[in-house]
C-alpha cells in the first residue's frame, strides 16, 4: 500500500499513522508515477484536482485551462490528498468511507 501526499498535510499524516504498514510518498519530493496518476484520473476524474489549494489559486486562467494530467504532472501539489493505492484499489481523501474500507476505523 502506498500513500501519496504531503508530509505537511494533516489528512496525510493521519492516514500514514492509521496505516502504519503503508509506504508514504511525498508528492513534492517523490512525485507520482505517471501510470498511477493516469489510473487515478481515470477513477476520480476532475475530483483528483484540488481547486481549493493555494497552488490552484496561484495559477492564471491559461494554466487552469490546461489538461488536468498535464497540470498534475507539473504541479503535483494540486492533487487532492491523500491518494491511497492498495493493490488494484484506489482511495482519494481520508474520510469515513476510506477509513472503513481500509479497516482504519
Amino acid at each position: 500500500m502506498v500513500i501519496y501526499g504531503l508530509k505537511s498535510c494533516d489528512s496525510c499524516r493521519k492516514a500514514a499513522k492509521a496505516l502504519s504498514g503503508a509506504r508514504f510518498a511525498d508528492v513534492r519530493v517523490d512525485g507520482v508515477p505517471e501510470a498511477v496518476l493516469r489510473a487515478a484520473f481515470a477513477r476520480f476524474g476532475a475530483d483528483l484536482v484540488n481547486t481549493r489549494s493555494t497552488t490552484w489559486r496561484g495559477l492564471d486562467a491559461a494554466e487552469r485551462a490546461r489538461p488536468a494530467l498535464d497540470l498534475l504532472a507539473d504541479h503535483p501539489t494540486l492533487m487532492k490528498r491523500p491518494l491511497i493505492v492498495a493493490d488494484e484499489a484506489m482511495y482519494l481523501g481520508w474520510d469515513a468511507r476510506t477509513r472503513a474500507a481500509l479497516g482504519a476505523g
